[in-house]
């Protein structure tokens, strides 16, 4: 077997012939050779854009309640282990190894099976075929992407006869993320932690977290993105997303853009729908600093109606104590209210939308896991998430945000908007070919003067030419520059910005991370 953790990942790249094979059969076998049964409350955060944010948060806030909590998010930036987190420290090369042995050996049948048989309800999320679409398209990289969403046979595997799946001498094919999410929960269990925090990776009725029954389920919002995996419409993905609610259990909804579809599928699994806006909501004030914090402005401010504006001028004897009380925000939910809120540390007016799933879903799991104020005002400032909003200290200023679809980009562009006005900005700009290039571009045209584009150096990545093509099709005004890497497009950036012009660099979690490389900044 592999010796070290750079082996482990190369060796995990070819043990599937597809990069992304949505369909449970396969890891639940192995899940079920291993026995990963946890015994601590599970939380299941899915969504379009947002679910990094709102799993961090959950993390800071039941980590300062003292709670020990394991965190699986993907991709990662700089590092594998970034991914699997226990006590908000990343699991070391020689445990995630550890990991990944066990789940070798159990692929390969070389493990004494615990018991035969998956449970009613597996069989029904593996085998139950969308309603909401049909057909097949072809994906990226060569993958074959059925849009019926039902279980992808592998020629290796026999076929499943009724609830029981093949024997246990068979050796399972698993795909990267498969194996990943195996080995997370397996140091989970290991560590005994009181919680698990599991981010989706694509879609979430078919995404291999799904495995994994939760306690509560959280969906933060909804749009185009993964067309060829996920369907083309908000209805669609919307479907695919709510596989992840469970009967009797709390399904959360993080925004009030809310496709009818996710009510539908609440009712049909019998979840507990919690909508923002409806079952909780925020109240904020409207004096954060325009370039930090969250802030009430815009689509990202929840719900409007409940919204305290206050703008007038402040007087010197009150301004501090004043500035004080306006950078302050109210959470009401099915659990109470929680007043007097700090603005989260991560950026953005959207923040406020992440900020309540997570505290709705704090609400949902209060009997197991109580959570006082302090631990959330902790929480709240003390998180960090590398690559969403975020703002490197020095001049320019760098701004570093991993959006790579529309809805994404809106939101950066609204926070771009609203920060003080600056001379010129410099984009930093790479994307993945199989993403809408052009949605992307159309968001924030309007905020770029000086287009610095790049290729990324991966097999979906585009070149500079196409996404120049791109720019050029969506009529961008500003000037548009191609250049060899990202690192280039930095480094020309850095040279022509005055210290009073800012620097943005987006589109992908590649275009940031080799930003954050060549700038020496760490992931965590």
């Amino acid at each position: 077997m592999p010796n070290t953790l750079a082996d482990w990942l190369t060796y995990l790249e070819s043990l599937h012939p597809k990069t992304i094979a949505l369909g449970l059969e396969r890891v639940a076998q192995v899940k079920q050779r291993l026995n990963l049964q946890p015994d601590f409350p599970v939380i299941v955060v899915g969504g379009t854009n947002g679910k990094g944010s709102v799993c961090a948060m959950l993390e800071g806030m039941l980590h300062a309640a003292g709670y020990r909590v394991g965190c699986y998010t993907s991709p990662h930036l700089l590092d594998y282990n970034e991914r699997v987190r226990i006590g908000k420290k990343q699991a070391s090369d020689a445990e995630l190894c550890a990991s990944f042995e066990k789940i070798e050996q159990a692929r390969k049948g070389l493990l004494p099976p615990p018991c035969r048989g998956i449970t009613s309800d597996l069989a029904g999320v593996v085998c139950q075929p969308s309603r909401m679409a049909s057909g097949s398209i072809r994906a990226g990289e060569g993958v074959e992407a059925q849009i019926s969403h039902q279980v992808y046979p592998h020629p290796s595997l026999p076929p499943a006869r009724g609830k029981e799946l093949s024997a246990e001498s068979v050796e399972v094919p698993l795909t990267y993320f498969e194996f990943g999410t195996l080995a997370a929960m397996q140091c989970f269990i290991e560590h005994k932690v009181d919680v698990a925090i599991l981010e989706v990776g694509l879609g979430g009725r078919l995404d291999a977290v799904n495995v994994f029954d939760s306690n509560c389920a959280v969906v933060t919002s909804v749009d185009i993105d993964h067309i060829d995996y996920l369907g083309d419409t908000r209805e669609v993905i919307a479907y695919e997303k709510a596989g992840i609610f469970r009967s009797g259990k709390v399904a959360i909804f993080g925004d009030q853009d809310m496709p009818a579809v996710i009510t539908t599928e609440a009712q049909r699994i019998g979840a507990q729908l919690w909508r923002l806006g409806e079952q909780f909501w925020h109240i904020a004030n409207l004096l954060p600093s325009p370039a930090g914090g969250g802030g009430a402005g815009g689509e990202g401010s929840g719900n409007a109606a409940r919204t305290i504006s206050i703008a007038q001028p402040l007087t010197p004897p009150l301004s501090r104590l004043r500035e004080r009380e306006l950078n302050q925000w109210n959470y009401h939910g099915p659990g109470g209210t929680r007043a007097a809120l700090p603005y989260p540390a991560l950026r953005g007016a959207y923040q406020l939308n992440n900020a309540s799933a997570a505290l709705a879903a704090l609400d949902a799991l209060k009997d197991k896991l109580p959570v006082s104020m302090e631990a959330v005002r902790r929480g709240l400032v003390e998180v960090v998430l590398p690559g969403r909003f975020q703002v490197v200290p020095g001049r320019p200023m760098l701004i570093l945000d991993v959006a790579h679809n529309p809805h994404a980009a809106a939101s950066l562009a609204r926070n771009l908007a609203g920060m003080p006005p600056c001379p010129k900005t410099f984009a930093v700009f790479a994307m993945l070919k199989d993403k809408d290039m052009a949605g992307v571009v159309r968001a924030l045209k309007g905020q770029v003067d000086v287009w610095l584009v790049a290729g990324i150096d991966a097999a979906r990545g585009a070149t500079s030419a196409e996404l120049a093509q791109v720019l050029g099709e969506e009529g961008v005004k500003g000037e548009v520059r191609t250049v060899a890497t990202v690192s280039d497009a930095l480094q020309h950036a850095c040279n022509e910005a005055s210290e009073n012009d800012r620097i943005a660099a987006f589109g992908s979690f590649y275009t940031v991370a080799e930003v954050m490389r060549a700038r020496g900044l760490r992931s965590i």
